[in-house]
Order: C-alpha cells, then structure tokens, then sequence
C-alpha cells in the first residue's frame, strides 16, 4: 500500500503523494526561516551602503520580527478568511516581491518598510506549512514528516549567517534579498499544483475580531520594540522603553482575556486546555529561544573577539545544521524505542552539557574547537524540534490544527525572535560588570600591571621604537588584552546561565504524555 493510501484524515485525503506536498511547503517555510537571521552579519554592509548607523540599521531587523510575530499569531483565522492554499500562496508571493523591493531599496527608511511587508507575508508560512503536513499525514506517520520540518526550522537559523556572510563578502548584501526570487517562483508553481484544501480548511465565513487582533498587534509590537530597543535606550531609564512596557502588558493581558472569553476569537486559546500541547508548545519557545540566541552569540564572538570575517564566522555553524540532519533519522527509530518525553528529556540535557562544555572560551581558540563548541549545541536540537512537534500535535483535534500551529510557530519565533535582543542585552551587560571589576587591577599600584606593561614597552624599544613610542604601544597592547580578556569572561559567563536555564527546562518535560512514537498518550489532557 502506498503512502498515498495510507493517508487519511476524517476520510479525506490528498491526491498528491503527500512528501511531495510536505517537500514544496517545507521549501516556502524554509525561505522565510532564512531570511530572519540572514541579515544579521549583513547589518555593517547594509549601514555603509544606505548612509546610516549600525544601530538605525538593526531597525531593519526589529521591523521583520515586529510584523511576523503579529501574524504567526492570527494566521489561522487568516487562512480561514481566504482559505488555506489561496493564502499560502498570497504570502510565498507576496514574500517574493517583498525580497525583490528591499533588494532594490535605496534608503534605509525604504528598506524598512519592505522589510515589514516580508515579515507581515512570511509570518504566514510556518503556521500553514505545519497544518498542511499535519493534514496530509496520519499521526504515526507525522514524527517522519516533521523531520523534514526540522531541518528548515533549525538549519536555516544556522546556516543563514553563514550564506549571508558570503553572500556579502563576495557579491553584494542586496543579493541575500535577490536570492529568494527564484525560490519564491519555484515555490508557487509547486503548491499551485500539488497543494489542496481538506474540507475543514477551506474558505468560510470568518467574522473579523477586530478587538482581538488590535490587542494582539499592540501587545507583541510593543514587547518586541522593547526588548530589541532597550539595551540601547537604558531601559526602563527611558520613558520611551517604559511606555512599550506598559503597553506590551496591556495589549497581551487584554488579548488573551478577549480570547478566552469572545465566541469568535482570532485565535482559540482554549487550545491551551490540552495538557500536551501546552507543554510541548512552552518547551518549543524554549527551543526557539536557545536555537536563535546561540546563532548571534557564536558569530558575534568570532568576529569581535577572535577577528574572523563574516563568511568565517559564518562557516562555524554550518556543520552542526549537517550534524542535526543526520541525527535526525536516529531519533526518530529512538522515539519508537523509548517514550517521545523522554528523548525531549534527553535533547534538553544534553544541551546543557554542551552549553557547560562551550563556556571554555580561551584567547588561543582554534577554529577546530569553536566548531566542536557549536556543533555539540546545534546537534541537540535534533532531539527536540521532531520529539515536541509530534506530541504537541498528537492530541489535538483536526478542526484545531489552523490555530494549533500557528501558535506553536508563534512560541518558537517570537521567544526565538526576543532571545536574540536578550543574549545581546545579556552580553552588554555582563561585560560591563565584568570590566568594572577588573579595571582595579588595571593600575600602576598593582604589580603585574607594571610588569606586563614594562615587558611589552622593552619588546617595542628592541624593535627600534622611541621609549615614548613603546609606552604608547604598550599601553595600547594592554588595553586590547584587557578587553580580550573581559570578552572570555562574558561570553563563558552567558553560557553558563543558558545552560542552567536548559537544564531547568528538563523537569517540566516529564509533565507531557508517556508515549512512543505512533502510540497512543495515556494522559491527553
């Protein structure tokens, strides 16, 4: 019996083999993946080339994940308005064109906007593409499908930095937009022609929650402008910061009481009443958060600490994505073997091992050993993303996919998107805690301070310097081992807490269902 055959949800099934549908929705899911942490080490280029600051620049990333993040929430009711095919294709289209304008923006004001409208249209792809896959396969055959799945929604965070840095390096930043014209094309035609609705999911009357959907907006606008903002506006120092604050708690407060208790909400809640889609959604933004926050750190540190270039940089976290996809056939037959919460168990401890294992930073890191670093990180996911999609998903009734995944993707992107300006927060933070403690030592009352600076002024004058010179270089040579050395101690340091914040994570795996892959939960809700 074919796949194909097998395939049957409430008496429907598609007419496609449905990995060709999973293949060509997993594409579309993918470009848009990409593209949230492509730009990332692009951000210099793009400043230099449009005439404005870094920090104006990385307003390019805010307004992305501002727009993505309002609409992973209410893309099921928006593929309820439109039907699902018809607005899946509207975003990959949609998408595309957005691409093609901030490829050709010629103002930092312009390349804003468009990267709002990429946000707005791709935040509508993730959500699709998991109720397609969750229509298109039966439950045991779903932690298969979802390993597909897993390798768009953790490889393209690792390898975006790493296809953005050559794309910049060798061509132009303009290209990392251009490049996903071809691909939008291909995508269309492939779901114009193998995607189909299932009964449930095509277009009907939807009535509009205005009310909903305003709160919702306002709310994770509001928080994402906050955390991305804050650390260069002193925080909850500037009134700018605290009226985000007060309306991030308003807007979201207000939004979920709205949802509870409306009769035609933007997004049913009462989702949440499943035991193992709570958990499993909570420990896939935990997931999110870890997988994005260790994709900026790991380059950040190459490239400020160790000098590497963007392209190198990059090229540190492309061989744990390969690690994540051979891992993954193996977790799948171990998710047959042992019960589903408790590989979810292990991936979570083991990530934090090697969070502990990476917070051994030194001066001298080869590139060897900060590959190793990152692909023991990298490779954890593999027994994580597969494991919580498919219990996540395994009690949830079909009429509830639409907004099931859309606010699954939504946990995993905006707790992913928010951990970026955290880690950065974080980071900035400790180094300056970490520099005011040290500078005691950097003074001509203690004593290796003046024999370090002495060493370094009489290797200058061997090499033919003045004695002023050599002090001035001396000095200099100093300050840049002062901050190397502050660097390690803060990097080692963030590490250490993400870890011990992997392993608290570990204990609430055990709330979910004891079950194996293609079994039945013993506890549903």
């Amino acid at each position: 019996m074919s796949t194909q055959d097998e395939v049957a949800a409430g008496g429907w099934k598609p007419k496609h083999n449905p990995w060709s549908v999973a293949f060509i929705v997993t594409m579309a899911a993918f470009m848009e993946i990409l593209d949230t942490t492509i730009v990332n080490v692009s951000l210099p280029h793009i400043a230099g080339s449009l005439s404005s600051t870094y920090d104006d620049a990385t307003w390019t990333l805010t307004a992305y994940l501002v727009a993505n993040g309002i609409v992973l929430t209410i893309s099921g009711w928006l593929g309820k308005v439109f039907g699902r095919k018809r607005y899946f294709m509207v975003c990959i289209v949609m998408f595309t064109v957005s691409s093609f304008l901030c490829g050709m923006a010629t103002s930092l004001a312009e390349l804003i906007i468009f990267r709002m409208m990429q946000g707005f249209f791709g935040g509508g792809l993730q959500p699709n593409q998991q109720s397609i896959i969750l229509d298109s396969f039966p439950p045991e055959k779903r932690a298969a499908a979802f390993g597909l799945t897993a390798i768009a929604a953790v490889v393209g965070p690792v390898i975006g930095p790493t296809l953005g840095g050559w794309i910049t390096d060798n061509f132009s930043w303009r290209w990392i937009f251009f490049i996903n014209v071809p691909f939008g094309f291909l995508t269309t035609l492939g779901v114009a022609a193998l995607v189909e609705d299932p009964p449930w999911a095509r277009k009907r009357k939807a009535p509009i929650d205005v009310i909903g959907i305003s709160l919702i907006t306002i709310g994770f606008s509001c928080l994402e402008v906050m955390v991305d903002r804050g650390e260069d506006a002193d925080w909850f120092g500037s009134t700018f910061i605290r009226v985000m604050c007060v309306l991030a708690v308003l807007g979201l407060g207000g939004a979920v009481l709205w949802l509870l208790h409306t009769d035609k909400p933007a997004v049913d809640l009462r989702v949440f009443k499943d035991r193992n889609f709570a958990v499993g959604t909570a420990m896939m933004g935990a997931m999110g958060a870890l997988l994005y926050a260790s994709a900026i750190i790991v380059p950040q540190f190459a490239q400020q600490v160790m000098g590497y270039t963007a392209t190198l940089s990059g090229l540190i976290l492309s061989p744990g994505g390969i690690a994540v996809i051979v891992l993954i056939p193996f977790v799948g037959k171990l998710m047959s073997i042992t019960s589903v919460r408790s590989v979810i168990a292990l991936g979570f401890g083991l990530m934090g091992v090697s969070l502990f294992f990476s917070a051994q930073l030194a001066p001298l890191l080869d590139f060897k050993h900060l590959v190793l670093f990152r692909m023991s990180q990298t490779a954890c996911l593999a027994f994580l993303f597969v494991p919580l999609s498919t219990i996540a998903y395994s009690t949830i009734p079909e009429r509830l996919n639409a907004d099931a995944s859309a606010l699954f993707s939504m946990s995993r992107n905006v707790l992913g998107s928010l951990a970026i300006s955290g880690a950065t927060a974080l980071l900035m933070e400790r180094k300056q805690a970490h520099q005011a403690h040290m500078v005691h030592w950097m003074t001509p009352y203690h004593e290796p301070y003046n024999e370090y600076l002495t060493q370094a002024q009489n290797a200058g004058i061997n090499r033919g310097l003045t004695p002023e010179a050599a002090q001035s270089v001396a000095q200099h040579v100093q300050f840049q081992e002062f901050s190397r050395q502050v660097a390690m101690l803060t990097y080692n340091e963030v590490f250490m807490i993400l870890g011990i914040g992997v392993f608290l994570c570990v204990p609430f795996c055990f709330l979910l269902s004891n079950i194996k892959s293609g079994g039945k939960p013993t506890a549903a809700h």
